[in-house]
Protein backbone atom coordinates (compact mmCIF):
# COMPACT_ATOMS: atom_id res chain seq x y z
CA UNK A 1 0.00 0.00 0.00
CA UNK A 2 1.38 3.69 -1.04
CA UNK A 3 1.49 5.72 2.19
CA UNK A 4 2.85 9.81 2.59
CA UNK A 5 4.94 10.16 5.72
CA UNK A 6 3.78 13.62 7.55
CA UNK A 7 6.70 15.09 9.77
CA UNK A 8 4.56 17.23 12.65
CA UNK A 9 6.88 20.46 14.31
CA UNK A 10 3.63 21.07 15.79
CA UNK A 11 1.15 22.96 13.12
CA UNK A 12 -2.79 22.75 14.83
CA UNK A 13 -4.01 21.19 11.54
CA UNK A 14 -0.71 18.61 10.80
CA UNK A 15 -3.81 15.60 11.09
CA UNK A 16 -6.11 17.67 8.38
CA UNK A 17 -3.37 16.99 5.74
CA UNK A 18 -3.36 13.53 6.75
CA UNK A 19 -7.00 12.98 6.94
CA UNK A 20 -7.58 14.96 3.59
CA UNK A 21 -4.72 12.57 1.89
CA UNK A 22 -6.47 10.04 3.53
CA UNK A 23 -10.07 10.93 2.41
CA UNK A 24 -8.63 10.21 -1.12
CA UNK A 25 -7.56 6.79 -0.50
CA UNK A 26 -3.84 7.29 0.48
CA UNK A 27 -2.58 5.89 3.58
CA UNK A 28 -1.02 8.93 6.03
CA UNK A 29 1.69 7.64 8.78
CA UNK A 30 2.89 10.80 11.11
CA UNK A 31 5.64 11.11 12.91
CA UNK A 32 7.24 14.11 14.95
CA UNK A 33 9.13 16.32 12.76
CA UNK A 34 12.62 15.78 14.35
CA UNK A 35 12.19 12.03 14.70
CA UNK A 36 15.39 9.92 13.30
CA UNK A 37 14.44 8.17 10.06
CA UNK A 38 16.93 6.15 9.92
CA UNK A 39 15.41 2.48 8.87
CA UNK A 40 12.07 4.41 8.08
CA UNK A 41 13.40 6.21 4.96
CA UNK A 42 16.23 3.80 3.67
CA UNK A 43 13.38 0.87 3.21
CA UNK A 44 10.43 3.05 1.63
CA UNK A 45 10.99 1.51 -1.83
CA UNK A 46 10.82 -2.18 -0.40
CA UNK A 47 8.28 -4.42 0.15
CA UNK A 48 4.44 -3.68 -0.88
CA UNK A 49 3.58 -0.73 2.02
CA UNK A 50 6.12 1.96 1.14
CA UNK A 51 6.41 5.56 1.68
CA UNK A 52 5.61 7.77 -1.61
CA UNK A 53 6.30 11.16 -0.63
CA UNK A 54 7.07 13.50 2.50
CA UNK A 55 5.25 16.58 3.87
CA UNK A 56 6.79 18.75 6.11
CA UNK A 57 4.09 20.81 8.05
CA UNK A 58 3.41 23.82 9.66
CA UNK A 59 4.53 25.10 13.02
CA UNK A 60 4.23 27.61 15.77
CA UNK A 61 7.45 28.29 15.87
CA UNK A 62 10.59 30.17 13.45
CA UNK A 63 13.68 28.10 12.27
CA UNK A 64 15.87 31.14 13.60
CA UNK A 65 14.61 29.81 17.05
CA UNK A 66 16.23 27.51 19.54
CA UNK A 67 12.41 25.77 19.44
CA UNK A 68 12.38 25.44 15.64
CA UNK A 69 13.16 21.57 14.91
CA UNK A 70 14.57 20.58 12.21
CA UNK A 71 13.94 17.49 10.01
CA UNK A 72 16.26 14.39 9.81
CA UNK A 73 18.95 14.96 7.30
CA UNK A 74 17.70 11.69 5.54
CA UNK A 75 14.38 13.84 3.99
CA UNK A 76 16.63 15.68 1.63
CA UNK A 77 18.56 12.57 0.69
CA UNK A 78 16.02 10.37 0.10
CA UNK A 79 15.01 11.13 -2.75
CA UNK A 80 11.31 10.71 -2.13
CA UNK A 81 9.10 14.28 -3.37
CA UNK A 82 8.80 16.90 -1.02
CA UNK A 83 6.16 19.04 0.45
CA UNK A 84 6.65 22.00 2.50
CA UNK A 85 3.59 23.17 4.19
CA UNK A 86 4.26 26.85 5.58
CA UNK A 87 7.24 26.22 8.34
CA UNK A 88 7.86 23.29 6.14
CA UNK A 89 8.79 25.36 3.37
CA UNK A 90 10.74 27.82 5.23
CA UNK A 91 12.43 24.85 6.84
CA UNK A 92 13.77 23.34 3.33
CA UNK A 93 14.17 26.52 2.11
CA UNK A 94 16.59 27.14 5.21
CA UNK A 95 18.22 24.10 5.62
CA UNK A 96 19.21 24.38 2.12
CA UNK A 97 21.00 27.47 2.20
CA UNK A 98 17.85 30.29 2.01
CA UNK A 99 17.35 32.65 4.47
CA UNK A 100 14.06 33.29 6.25
CA UNK A 101 13.56 36.83 8.04
CA UNK A 102 10.77 38.20 10.20
CA UNK A 103 7.88 39.69 8.45
CA UNK A 104 7.19 43.30 9.40
CA UNK A 105 3.62 42.43 9.51
CA UNK A 106 1.60 38.77 9.78
CA UNK A 107 0.36 37.47 6.90
CA UNK A 108 -3.25 36.21 8.43
CA UNK A 109 -6.35 34.49 7.08
CA UNK A 110 -7.54 34.66 3.67
CA UNK A 111 -4.64 36.02 1.42
CA UNK A 112 -4.83 36.23 -2.48
CA UNK A 113 -2.29 34.18 -4.14
CA UNK A 114 -0.86 34.76 -7.83
CA UNK A 115 0.64 31.52 -9.89
CA UNK A 116 1.93 32.24 -13.35
CA UNK A 117 4.74 33.49 -15.01
CA UNK A 118 4.56 37.15 -13.53
CA UNK A 119 4.46 35.73 -10.55
CA UNK A 120 8.26 35.95 -9.15
CA UNK A 121 11.56 34.94 -10.47
CA UNK A 122 10.28 32.05 -11.63
CA UNK A 123 6.84 31.12 -13.28
CA UNK A 124 5.11 27.90 -14.77
CA UNK A 125 7.12 28.31 -18.40
CA UNK A 126 10.02 27.45 -15.93
CA UNK A 127 8.79 24.05 -15.62
CA UNK A 128 10.75 22.28 -18.02
CA UNK A 129 13.69 22.45 -15.63
CA UNK A 130 11.57 20.23 -13.40
CA UNK A 131 9.13 17.81 -15.36
CA UNK A 132 6.98 17.73 -12.04
CA UNK A 133 6.34 21.16 -11.56
CA UNK A 134 3.56 20.88 -14.03
CA UNK A 135 1.98 17.94 -12.07
CA UNK A 136 2.03 19.77 -8.72
CA UNK A 137 0.71 23.02 -10.85
CA UNK A 138 -2.17 20.80 -11.74
CA UNK A 139 -3.84 21.81 -8.67
CA UNK A 140 -4.04 24.79 -8.96
CA UNK A 141 -5.52 25.33 -12.22
CA UNK A 142 -9.14 25.97 -11.89
CA UNK A 143 -9.93 24.31 -15.24
CA UNK A 144 -8.71 20.57 -13.78
CA UNK A 145 -11.34 18.95 -11.49
CA UNK A 146 -10.07 16.64 -8.80
CA UNK A 147 -11.60 13.19 -10.45
CA UNK A 148 -8.55 14.60 -13.27
CA UNK A 149 -5.92 14.97 -10.93
CA UNK A 150 -6.23 12.13 -8.99
CA UNK A 151 -5.69 10.25 -11.83
CA UNK A 152 -1.99 11.28 -11.46
CA UNK A 153 -1.56 12.70 -15.08
CA UNK A 154 -2.86 16.20 -14.79
CA UNK A 155 -1.01 18.75 -15.65
CA UNK A 156 -0.99 23.09 -15.39
CA UNK A 157 -1.70 25.31 -18.79
CA UNK A 158 2.08 26.38 -17.95
CA UNK A 159 0.42 29.35 -20.53
CA UNK A 160 -1.86 30.31 -18.13
CA UNK A 161 -2.00 32.30 -14.57
CA UNK A 162 -4.21 31.70 -11.38
CA UNK A 163 -5.40 33.38 -9.11
CA UNK A 164 -6.81 31.97 -6.03
CA UNK A 165 -7.58 32.83 -2.13
CA UNK A 166 -5.00 30.54 0.34
CA UNK A 167 -5.20 30.87 4.28
CA UNK A 168 -2.07 32.06 5.26
CA UNK A 169 -0.93 32.01 8.93
CA UNK A 170 2.99 32.93 9.70
CA UNK A 171 4.83 36.17 10.57
CA UNK A 172 8.13 34.73 8.67
CA UNK A 173 8.72 34.74 5.18
CA UNK A 174 11.22 33.66 2.62
CA UNK A 175 13.78 36.31 2.00
CA UNK A 176 16.44 34.45 0.12
CA UNK A 177 15.57 31.58 -1.49
CA UNK A 178 17.89 28.16 -1.58
CA UNK A 179 20.48 27.92 -4.51
CA UNK A 180 18.11 26.11 -7.22
CA UNK A 181 14.52 26.82 -5.69
CA UNK A 182 12.10 29.45 -7.88
CA UNK A 183 9.46 31.54 -6.95
CA UNK A 184 5.86 30.69 -8.65
CA UNK A 185 3.44 32.12 -6.85
CA UNK A 186 3.27 35.47 -4.89
CA UNK A 187 1.24 36.69 -2.14
CA UNK A 188 -0.80 40.23 -2.80
CA UNK A 189 1.33 41.71 -0.31
CA UNK A 190 4.52 40.15 -2.35
CA UNK A 191 6.12 37.45 -0.31
CA UNK A 192 6.56 34.40 -2.10
CA UNK A 193 3.73 31.51 -1.49
CA UNK A 194 4.65 28.97 -3.90
CA UNK A 195 8.63 27.52 -3.94
CA UNK A 196 9.68 24.93 -6.39
CA UNK A 197 13.07 23.25 -6.92
CA UNK A 198 14.10 23.22 -10.75
CA UNK A 199 15.32 20.17 -10.15
CA UNK A 200 14.65 18.00 -7.41
CA UNK A 201 11.03 16.79 -6.83
CA UNK A 202 10.30 19.33 -3.89
CA UNK A 203 7.80 21.98 -3.29
CA UNK A 204 6.70 24.45 -0.72
CA UNK A 205 3.63 26.35 -0.13
CA UNK A 206 3.42 29.48 2.15
CA UNK A 207 -0.06 28.65 3.24
CA UNK A 208 -2.45 25.99 4.63
CA UNK A 209 -3.74 24.12 1.80
CA UNK A 210 -5.17 21.64 4.51
CA UNK A 211 -7.75 23.95 5.83
CA UNK A 212 -11.17 24.42 3.87
CA UNK A 213 -10.66 28.21 3.33
CA UNK A 214 -7.89 27.45 1.26
CA UNK A 215 -9.32 27.59 -2.74
CA UNK A 216 -8.19 24.79 -4.56
CA UNK A 217 -6.87 23.16 -1.46
CA UNK A 218 -7.87 19.75 -1.59
CA UNK A 219 -6.72 19.57 -5.50
CA UNK A 220 -2.97 20.94 -4.45
CA UNK A 221 -2.93 17.93 -1.92
CA UNK A 222 -4.09 15.53 -4.52
CA UNK A 223 -1.41 16.94 -7.42
CA UNK A 224 0.93 16.18 -4.93
CA UNK A 225 -0.12 12.78 -3.85
CA UNK A 226 -1.44 11.71 -7.19
CA UNK A 227 0.46 13.79 -9.69
CA UNK A 228 3.85 13.82 -7.95
CA UNK A 229 4.38 10.61 -5.74
CA UNK A 230 2.27 8.06 -8.48
CA UNK A 231 0.55 7.38 -5.20
CA UNK A 232 -2.49 4.75 -5.52
CA UNK A 233 -5.23 4.65 -3.44
CA UNK A 234 -5.55 1.74 -1.24
CA UNK A 235 -7.08 3.61 2.45
CA UNK A 236 -10.56 3.03 4.10
CA UNK A 237 -12.49 3.30 6.54
CA UNK A 238 -13.59 -0.26 6.89
CA UNK A 239 -10.19 -0.59 6.79
CA UNK A 240 -9.37 1.48 9.62
CA UNK A 241 -12.10 -0.32 11.69
CA UNK A 242 -10.09 -4.00 10.99
CA UNK A 243 -6.81 -2.12 12.53
CA UNK A 244 -8.14 -0.45 15.59
CA UNK A 245 -10.25 -3.63 16.36
CA UNK A 246 -7.35 -6.14 16.15
CA UNK A 247 -5.54 -3.41 18.53
CA UNK A 248 -8.09 -3.60 21.06
CA UNK A 249 -8.24 -7.23 21.20
CA UNK A 250 -4.36 -7.32 21.59
CA UNK A 251 -3.98 -4.90 23.97
CA UNK A 252 -7.16 -5.40 26.29
CA UNK A 253 -7.27 -9.33 25.75
CA UNK A 254 -9.44 -10.63 28.35
CA UNK A 255 -9.37 -7.87 30.86
CA UNK A 256 -12.17 -5.89 31.31
CA UNK A 257 -12.32 -2.12 30.38
CA UNK A 258 -14.50 0.55 31.29
CA UNK A 259 -15.85 3.49 29.10
CA UNK A 260 -16.72 6.58 30.51
CA UNK A 261 -19.57 7.50 28.27
CA UNK A 262 -21.29 10.69 28.00
CA UNK A 263 -23.89 9.86 25.50
CA UNK A 264 -22.38 12.13 22.73
CA UNK A 265 -21.35 10.69 19.58
CA UNK A 266 -17.48 9.95 20.27
CA UNK A 267 -18.34 7.71 23.75
CA UNK A 268 -21.12 6.24 22.04
CA UNK A 269 -18.98 5.40 18.76
CA UNK A 270 -16.12 3.77 20.92
CA UNK A 271 -18.67 2.20 22.92
CA UNK A 272 -19.82 0.79 20.20
CA UNK A 273 -16.58 -0.03 19.38
CA UNK A 274 -16.28 -2.01 21.88
CA UNK A 275 -19.42 -3.70 22.46
CA UNK A 276 -18.55 -5.04 19.06
CA UNK A 277 -14.84 -6.12 19.21
CA UNK A 278 -14.47 -7.57 22.93
CA UNK A 279 -16.98 -9.46 25.09
CA UNK A 280 -19.74 -7.46 26.09
CA UNK A 281 -19.50 -9.01 29.35
CA UNK A 282 -15.97 -7.57 29.62
CA UNK A 283 -17.11 -3.98 28.60
CA UNK A 284 -18.46 -1.71 31.58
CA UNK A 285 -20.04 1.79 30.74
CA UNK A 286 -20.23 4.10 32.96
CA UNK A 287 -22.13 7.10 32.73
CA UNK A 288 -21.91 10.15 35.47
CA UNK A 289 -25.03 12.20 35.42
CA UNK A 290 -23.16 15.22 36.66
CA UNK A 291 -26.03 17.94 36.66
CA UNK A 292 -23.74 19.46 33.73
CA UNK A 293 -25.92 17.19 31.00
CA UNK A 294 -28.16 18.11 28.73
CA UNK A 295 -31.98 18.38 29.36
CA UNK A 296 -33.62 14.94 29.89
CA UNK A 297 -29.89 13.29 29.27
CA UNK A 298 -29.88 10.89 31.63
CA UNK A 299 -32.86 9.21 30.46
CA UNK A 300 -31.75 9.63 26.97
CA UNK A 301 -28.66 8.02 27.15
CA UNK A 302 -30.00 4.61 29.34
CA UNK A 303 -32.33 3.81 26.12
CA UNK A 304 -29.88 4.55 23.76
CA UNK A 305 -27.04 2.24 25.37
CA UNK A 306 -29.55 -0.79 26.38
CA UNK A 307 -30.30 -0.54 22.91
CA UNK A 308 -26.47 -1.17 21.93
CA UNK A 309 -26.40 -4.70 23.85
CA UNK A 310 -24.94 -3.18 26.98
CA UNK A 311 -24.89 -5.59 29.80
CA UNK A 312 -22.40 -3.72 32.24
CA UNK A 313 -24.30 0.13 32.36
CA UNK A 314 -23.79 2.24 35.73
CA UNK A 315 -25.12 5.64 35.92
CA UNK A 316 -23.47 7.39 38.82
CA UNK A 317 -25.91 10.23 40.38
CA UNK A 318 -23.15 13.04 41.32
CA UNK A 319 -24.59 16.56 40.68
CA UNK A 320 -23.50 17.79 44.43
CA UNK A 321 -20.51 16.73 44.09
CA UNK A 322 -19.20 17.84 40.74
CA UNK A 323 -21.26 21.57 41.93
CA UNK A 324 -19.06 21.66 45.11
CA UNK A 325 -16.12 20.93 43.19
CA UNK A 326 -16.81 23.85 41.16
CA UNK A 327 -17.83 26.12 43.42
CA UNK A 328 -15.64 29.32 43.56
CA UNK A 329 -13.84 28.85 39.99
CA UNK A 330 -14.43 31.15 37.45
CA UNK A 331 -11.26 30.18 35.39
CA UNK A 332 -11.66 28.17 32.27
CA UNK A 333 -8.61 25.79 32.97
CA UNK A 334 -9.21 25.35 36.73
CA UNK A 335 -12.88 24.49 35.98
CA UNK A 336 -11.41 21.85 33.36
CA UNK A 337 -9.20 20.73 36.10
CA UNK A 338 -11.66 20.33 38.42
CA UNK A 339 -14.65 18.24 36.34
CA UNK A 340 -11.16 15.99 34.81
CA UNK A 341 -9.89 15.18 38.54
CA UNK A 342 -13.41 14.73 39.78
CA UNK A 343 -14.66 12.21 36.48
CA UNK A 344 -11.25 9.93 37.47
CA UNK A 345 -11.72 10.60 41.16
CA UNK A 346 -15.52 8.65 40.73
CA UNK A 347 -14.84 6.64 38.61
CA UNK A 348 -11.48 4.78 40.36
CA UNK A 349 -14.38 4.80 43.41
CA UNK A 350 -16.54 3.27 41.69
CA UNK A 351 -14.15 0.43 40.05
CA UNK A 352 -13.28 -0.09 43.34
CA UNK A 353 -16.94 -0.55 44.85
CA UNK A 354 -17.86 -2.91 41.46
CA UNK A 355 -14.60 -5.03 42.48
CA UNK A 356 -12.86 -4.36 39.00
CA UNK A 357 -9.28 -6.04 39.10
CA UNK A 358 -6.60 -2.71 38.77
CA UNK A 359 -6.09 -4.96 34.68
CA UNK A 360 -9.10 -2.80 33.92
CA UNK A 361 -8.05 -0.57 30.96
CA UNK A 362 -10.05 3.06 31.18
CA UNK A 363 -11.27 3.30 27.14
CA UNK A 364 -12.20 7.34 26.41
CA UNK A 365 -13.66 8.86 22.82
CA UNK A 366 -10.38 11.51 22.75
CA UNK A 367 -10.78 12.98 19.72
CA UNK A 368 -7.42 14.03 17.43
CA UNK A 369 -8.90 17.25 18.20
CA UNK A 370 -9.15 17.02 21.81
CA UNK A 371 -5.39 16.01 21.53
CA UNK A 372 -3.65 18.92 19.69
CA UNK A 373 -5.97 21.66 21.42
CA UNK A 374 -4.63 20.38 24.81
CA UNK A 375 -1.11 20.53 23.02
CA UNK A 376 -0.73 16.75 22.98
CA UNK A 377 0.03 16.62 19.38
CA UNK A 378 2.34 13.86 17.44
CA UNK A 379 5.26 15.63 18.55
CA UNK A 380 6.48 17.99 21.39
CA UNK A 381 6.10 20.98 19.81
CA UNK A 382 2.32 21.37 19.70
CA UNK A 383 1.04 24.88 21.61
CA UNK A 384 -1.79 24.07 24.61
CA UNK A 385 -5.04 26.19 23.18
CA UNK A 386 -6.99 24.36 25.93
CA UNK A 387 -7.24 21.75 28.42
CA UNK A 388 -9.79 19.02 27.52
CA UNK A 389 -11.04 16.74 31.18
CA UNK A 390 -9.91 13.64 29.48
CA UNK A 391 -7.05 14.85 28.34
CA UNK A 392 -5.13 17.80 30.24
CA UNK A 393 -6.20 16.27 34.23
CA UNK A 394 -2.63 15.00 35.54
CA UNK A 395 -4.50 11.98 36.95
CA UNK A 396 -5.54 11.34 33.21
CA UNK A 397 -1.85 11.74 32.49
CA UNK A 398 -0.84 9.52 35.59
CA UNK A 399 -2.94 6.82 34.34
CA UNK A 400 -2.00 7.59 30.56
CA UNK A 401 2.32 7.15 31.75
CA UNK A 402 0.62 3.86 33.47
CA UNK A 403 -0.23 2.02 30.33
CA UNK A 404 -4.38 2.08 31.18
CA UNK A 405 -5.39 4.65 29.07
CA UNK A 406 -6.95 3.39 25.88
CA UNK A 407 -8.43 5.85 23.46
CA UNK A 408 -9.20 4.30 19.96
CA UNK A 409 -10.42 7.47 17.96
CA UNK A 410 -7.52 9.33 18.68
CA UNK A 411 -6.49 10.23 15.35
CA UNK A 412 -9.92 10.75 14.11
CA UNK A 413 -11.76 13.89 13.49
CA UNK A 414 -15.87 14.25 13.96
CA UNK A 415 -17.41 13.68 10.75
CA UNK A 416 -14.70 10.47 10.46
CA UNK A 417 -16.35 9.36 13.95
CA UNK A 418 -20.10 10.19 12.42
CA UNK A 419 -18.53 7.85 9.47
CA UNK A 420 -17.11 5.43 11.80
CA UNK A 421 -20.71 5.19 13.58
CA UNK A 422 -22.67 4.33 10.57
CA UNK A 423 -20.49 2.10 9.64
CA UNK A 424 -21.33 0.44 13.22
CA UNK A 425 -24.86 0.38 12.22
CA UNK A 426 -25.09 3.23 14.98
CA UNK A 427 -29.01 4.89 14.92
CA UNK A 428 -28.58 7.70 12.62
CA UNK A 429 -30.28 9.94 15.38
CA UNK A 430 -26.82 9.59 17.44
CA UNK A 431 -24.94 9.98 14.59
CA UNK A 432 -26.36 13.32 13.54
CA UNK A 433 -25.94 14.57 17.47
CA UNK A 434 -24.01 17.61 17.63
CA UNK A 435 -20.75 17.64 19.62
CA UNK A 436 -21.05 18.39 23.40
CA UNK A 437 -17.72 19.00 25.48
CA UNK A 438 -16.90 16.04 28.56
CA UNK A 439 -17.09 19.51 31.08
CA UNK A 440 -20.57 19.79 30.04
CA UNK A 441 -22.35 23.41 30.86
CA UNK A 442 -19.34 24.00 33.02
CA UNK A 443 -17.78 25.24 30.24
CA UNK A 444 -20.64 26.83 28.69
CA UNK A 445 -21.52 29.13 31.72
CA UNK A 446 -18.41 31.57 32.10
CA UNK A 447 -17.60 32.74 35.73
CA UNK A 448 -18.72 30.76 38.50
CA UNK A 449 -21.11 27.76 38.08
CA UNK A 450 -24.26 27.18 39.80
CA UNK A 451 -27.00 24.63 40.22
CA UNK A 452 -29.35 27.89 39.15
CA UNK A 453 -27.42 29.12 35.55
CA UNK A 454 -27.58 25.03 34.99
CA UNK A 455 -30.95 24.66 34.52
CA UNK A 456 -31.49 28.27 33.41
CA UNK A 457 -28.82 27.40 30.55
CA UNK A 458 -30.36 23.83 29.99
CA UNK A 459 -33.85 25.32 29.29
CA UNK A 460 -32.86 27.84 26.85
CA UNK A 461 -30.71 25.49 25.08
CA UNK A 462 -33.09 23.01 25.07
CA UNK A 463 -35.69 25.75 23.20
CA UNK A 464 -33.07 26.63 21.14
CA UNK A 465 -32.18 22.71 20.09
CA UNK A 466 -35.24 21.62 19.53
CA UNK A 467 -36.40 25.09 16.95
CA UNK A 468 -33.11 24.04 15.11
CA UNK A 469 -34.65 20.42 14.88
CA UNK A 470 -38.23 22.23 13.66
CA UNK A 471 -36.91 24.52 11.39
CA UNK A 472 -35.98 24.35 7.38
CA UNK A 473 -32.91 25.42 6.42
CA UNK A 474 -32.21 26.38 2.34
CA UNK A 475 -31.47 22.87 1.71
CA UNK A 476 -34.74 21.70 2.67
CA UNK A 477 -33.33 20.27 5.85
CA UNK A 478 -33.47 20.75 9.29
CA UNK A 479 -31.69 23.67 10.36
CA UNK A 480 -30.10 21.55 12.96
CA UNK A 481 -28.36 19.34 10.18
CA UNK A 482 -27.29 22.24 8.41
CA UNK A 483 -25.49 23.52 11.44
CA UNK A 484 -22.20 21.05 12.10
CA UNK A 485 -22.91 22.28 16.22
CA UNK A 486 -25.41 24.75 18.04
CA UNK A 487 -25.53 25.64 21.58
CA UNK A 488 -26.04 28.24 24.01
CA UNK A 489 -23.75 30.08 26.54
CA UNK A 490 -24.07 32.07 29.73
CA UNK A 491 -22.37 35.30 29.84
CA UNK A 492 -21.38 36.04 33.39
CA UNK A 493 -23.36 39.41 33.41
CA UNK A 494 -26.92 40.90 33.71
CA UNK A 495 -28.62 43.76 31.61
CA UNK A 496 -31.81 46.02 32.41
CA UNK A 497 -35.11 44.68 30.63
CA UNK A 498 -38.90 45.25 30.92
CA UNK A 499 -41.31 42.39 31.75
CA UNK A 500 -44.87 43.68 31.33
CA UNK A 501 -44.29 46.51 33.35
CA UNK A 502 -41.64 46.08 35.78
CA UNK A 503 -37.98 46.44 35.16
CA UNK A 504 -35.75 43.38 35.96
CA UNK A 505 -32.37 42.49 35.17
CA UNK A 506 -31.88 39.25 33.06
CA UNK A 507 -29.07 37.23 32.40
CA UNK A 508 -27.40 37.35 28.86
CA UNK A 509 -27.52 34.43 26.38
CA UNK A 510 -25.31 33.61 23.36
CA UNK A 511 -26.17 31.66 20.75
CA UNK A 512 -23.63 30.02 18.60
CA UNK A 513 -24.06 27.69 15.83
CA UNK A 514 -20.93 27.37 13.21
CA UNK A 515 -20.32 25.09 10.02
CA UNK A 516 -17.53 22.71 9.92
CA UNK A 517 -16.20 19.43 8.52
CA UNK A 518 -13.69 18.77 11.26
CA UNK A 519 -13.68 21.40 13.98
CA UNK A 520 -10.22 22.15 13.39
CA UNK A 521 -11.76 25.35 11.54
CA UNK A 522 -15.09 26.74 11.67
CA UNK A 523 -17.34 29.32 9.71
CA UNK A 524 -21.02 31.78 11.37
CA UNK A 525 -23.54 29.62 10.15
CA UNK A 526 -25.55 32.65 7.98
CA UNK A 527 -28.85 32.14 9.58
CA UNK A 528 -32.33 33.68 8.26
CA UNK A 529 -32.67 36.88 10.25
CA UNK A 530 -36.49 35.50 10.90
CA UNK A 531 -35.58 32.53 12.62
CA UNK A 532 -33.04 34.31 14.68
CA UNK A 533 -35.01 36.57 15.40
CA UNK A 534 -38.34 33.65 16.51
CA UNK A 535 -35.56 31.90 18.03
CA UNK A 536 -34.38 34.85 20.73
CA UNK A 537 -37.85 35.88 21.50
CA UNK A 538 -39.48 32.23 22.05
CA UNK A 539 -36.22 31.92 24.24
CA UNK A 540 -37.04 35.18 26.71
CA UNK A 541 -40.36 34.28 26.58
CA UNK A 542 -39.66 30.84 28.13
CA UNK A 543 -37.07 31.21 30.14
CA UNK A 544 -38.17 33.74 32.41
CA UNK A 545 -34.37 34.31 33.91
CA UNK A 546 -32.92 35.28 30.69
CA UNK A 547 -33.18 38.84 29.69
CA UNK A 548 -31.30 39.32 26.68
CA UNK A 549 -30.47 37.23 23.61
CA UNK A 550 -26.74 37.74 21.33
CA UNK A 551 -25.41 35.46 18.32
CA UNK A 552 -22.12 34.83 18.07
CA UNK A 553 -20.44 36.14 14.61
CA UNK A 554 -16.79 34.67 15.30
CA UNK A 555 -14.93 32.30 13.16
CA UNK A 556 -12.44 30.00 14.29
CA UNK A 557 -9.61 30.73 14.09
CA UNK A 558 -9.34 33.53 15.29
CA UNK A 559 -12.00 32.25 18.69
CA UNK A 560 -12.63 28.79 19.63
CA UNK A 561 -15.77 26.56 19.36
CA UNK A 562 -16.51 27.25 22.49
CA UNK A 563 -16.22 30.20 24.76
CA UNK A 564 -14.12 28.25 27.75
Amino acid sequence: MDKILILDFGSQTTQLIGRRIRDMGVYTEILPGDASLEGIIPAAGEGGDRFRGIILSGSPESVYSSAGAAPDKRVYHSGLPLLGICYGLQRMNFDNGGRVEPLPRREYGGVEVRIGPSAGNGGLRDGAANPLAPRFLAGFDPSLPLTAITAGTASADTGRGFTFTAWMSHGDTLTVLAPGFLEYGRSAAGFPAVVISGSKPWFGLQFHPEVTHSERGLEILAAFTFGVCQCKPGWTMEQYIEEVRRLLQERVGTNPALLLISGGVDSTVAGALLLKTLDPGQVHLMYMDTGLMRKDETRTVKAGLERLGARHLHIIHCEDEFLSALKGLTDPEAKRRAVGDLFITIQEREVARLGLPGSCFLVQGTLYTDLIESGKGVGKKARLIKSHHNVGSPLVEAKRKAGLVIEPLDRLYKDEVRRLGRLLALDEDVVRRHPFPGPGLAVRILGEVTREKCDILREADAVYIEELKRRRGPSGESLYDEIWQAFAALLPIRSVGVAGDIRKYGWVLVLRAITSSDGMTAGVYPFPAKDLLEISTLITNTVKDIGRVTYDISSKPPATIEWE
